[in-house]
C-alpha cells in the first residue's frame, strides 16, 4: 500500500505517516526517484537536497501531529534552503550553500515537509528562460519565472512547492503548466532570505496539484480556518475578460464565455467587471513601478555583470533608471486610490475571475510568455488563487484566477472549489 501514498492528497500523506502506515522516508525516497526518473525530460530542478532522507527520518522521529509530516516540498532558487546554493537563475551567483533557511522555507519544515530541492527559475524572476519544459507538451514553455515549481507540480511530480511572483511569476506558470497556485497578499509572509526583484510587488506563492491541496497547504501555512464546503458567503462573481490587456485566445474566450453559467449553476450569480479604466492604468504603473524598484535592486549587478546578463534584464534596468521618484510615488499613489474603490465595489462578499493567462502555454522556450494579466492585480497587492481543470481540445491546459481582498482568502477558495469541480467534469474547451 506504500507504493501509492505519494501520489495521494497532502491531507492523507501527512495522516499516513503520523499513524506509521507508511514512513516519511520511504514517501521521499519515492519522490526523489519519480523527480529523477522524469527530470531527464522535465528539467524542473536546478540542484537536489542531499540530506533528503536523513531529514526525513528526522520527521518520522518527531512527536505529535504535522500537518505537512513527510510531504516533499520544492523550493523555487530564488528562496534560501540551509545547505544548497541560491543560483536565482544565474552564472553570477554564488555557489556557496545557504547558511540558514528563509522564513517559508523554516515554516514549512515546523509544518513537517521534507525539502527534496530546488527548482528552477528564470534570471533573477524575470524573463531569461531556464531549460524547463511544460509537462502537457515539452516543445511548450512553462512560463516563469516559477518554471521549474510549476512544472514539476503540474507533472504530478511532486505534491507542493514554492514559487514568488512579481508580475506574473506563479498565476502564468500555474495556468500554463494545469497547477493549483496562489499567490499570498503582499505584506502577509516574511520574505527574509528570498531573492527579490521589487519591494512593491514581490509576493511568495504557493502550487500544489488540485485546489483541495492548495486550501490544506495554505490553512497550514498561514494558521487560518479554511472554507468550510457548505458555508456559502460569496453572493456575486464579478467575471474579468482581460479589459483588452492582451489578445485573448479563443479557447480562452470562450472558457470565460462560459463562466455565468457555470457559476450560476452552483448558486453564485454573476456579473460583468466595470473597472476597465483603473485595470489598464494599473497595468501600466505595475511597469512603472517594477521597473524602477529593479533598478534599484539591480543596479549594482548589470554595471558589474552586464555581459553575462540578458538583454531582457539589462534593459529592465536601464528603463527603470529613466522612471523618476516623482513618476515611481505618483504610481503608488494612484494604486492606492484604485484599491479603495476596489475594495468598496467588491465588499465581504465578491471576487473577481478571470483568465490567469492570455491562453495555453505558447510553443517555444525561448520566451515565458506573458504577463500583463497579473500586472494590475500584483500592484494592489491582491491574493490571487489559479484554478486548474479545463484543457483545450488539444490537452494543454487553460487556467483561470480568482482575485479578491487581503483578509478574505477563504472567499477566493470558495470559488474555486466550485469552478474546479466544474471544469474537471467538463475540461475540453475548443478554440
Amino acid at each position: 500500500m506504500s507504493s501509492a501514498y505519494w501520489k495521494q492528497p497532502i491531507s492523507e500523506q501527512a495522516t499516513a505517516v503520523h499513524e506509521k502506515v507508511v514512513s516519511a522516508e520511504i514517501l521521499a525516497q519515492q519522490t526523489r526517484e519519480e523527480i529523477r526518473r522524469t527530470d531527464t525530460e522535465l528539467h524542473a530542478w536546478v540542484e537536489l537536497s542531499p540530506t533528503v532522507v536523513d531529514d526525513a527520518r528526522r520527521q518520522d522521529a518527531m512527536p505529535g501531529r504535522r500537518p505537512l509530516r513527510g510531504v516533499s516540498l520544492g523550493v523555487k532558487d530564488l528562496i534560501d534552503v540551509e545547505g544548497l546554493p541560491t543560483r536565482a537563475g544565474s552564472s553570477i551567483t554564488s555557489s556557496a550553500p545557504a547558511a540558514s533557511d528563509a522564513r517559508c522555507v523554516s515554516r514549512f519544515r515546523d509544518l513537517g515537509a521534507v525539502i527534496q530541492g530546488k527548482t528552477v527559475t528564470t534570471e533573477f524572476g524575470y524573463f531569461a528562460p531556464g531549460p524547463t519544459r511544460n509537462p502537457h507538451d515539452h516543445e511548450h514553455t512553462p512560463g516563469g519565472s516559477s518554471s521549474g515549481s510549476a512544472a514539476a507540480v503540474g507533472a504530478g511530480v511532486i505534491p507542493v512547492a514554492l514559487g514568488t511572483q512579481t508580475a506574473g511569476s506563479l498565476t502564468r506558470p500555474a495556468a500554463y503548466c494545469g497547477a493549483a497556485g496562489m499567490v499570498l497578499a503582499h505584506g502577509s509572509t516574511h520574505l527574509s532570505g528570498v531573492t527579490g526583484l521589487s519591494e512593491s510587488l514581490d509576493s511568495l506563492g504557493l502550487l500544489t496539484r488540485d485546489i483541495t491541496d492548495l486550501q490544506y497547504v495554505y490553512s497550514a501555512f498561514s494558521g487560518r480556518s479554511p472554507y468550510v464546503p457548505g458555508r456559502a458567503t460569496v453572493r456575486t462573481v464579478v467575471v474579468w475578460g482581460g479589459s483588452d490587456l492582451h489578445p485573448i485566445d479563443p479557447s480562452m474566450s470562450e472558457l470565460i464565455n462560459r463562466l455565468p453559467g457555470l457559476l450560476e449553476r452552483a448558486g453564485v450569480e454573476t456579473r460583468t467587471l466595470e473597472y476597465d479604466d483603473h485595470v489598464r492604468t494599473l497595468a501600466d504603473d505595475h511597469v512603472t513601478v517594477m521597473s524602477h524598484e529593479a533598478a534599484g535592486t539591480l543596479d549594482d549587478v548589470v554595471r558589474e555583470h552586464a555581459s553575462a546578463l540578458s538583454p531582457a534584464l539589462r534593459d529592465l534596468v536601464e528603463a527603470g533608471r529613466a522612471v523618476g521618484v516623482a513618476d515611481h510615488a505618483a504610481a503608488l499613489i494612484r494604486r492606492d486610490r484604485s484599491r479603495d474603490l476596489l475594495a468598496e465595489a467588491l465588499g465581504d462578499h465578491t471576487v473577481i475571475v478571470g483568465p490567469a493567462a492570455p491562453g495555453p502555454a505558447p510553443r517555444g522556450l525561448s520566451a515565458t510568455g506573458s504577463p500583463v494579466l497579473s500586472r494590475p492585480w500584483q500592484l494592489l497587492g491582491c491574493p490571487v488563487v489559479v484554478v486548474p481543470g479545463a484543457t483545450t481540445d488539444s490537452g494543454m491546459p487553460l487556467g483561470l484566477q480568482v482575485i479578491g481582498l487581503p483578509g478574505r482568502e477563504s472567499a477566493l477558495f470558495e470559488i474555486a472549489t466550485v469552478l474546479e469541480t466544474e471544469l474537471r467534469s467538463h475540461p475540453v474547451v475548443p478554440a
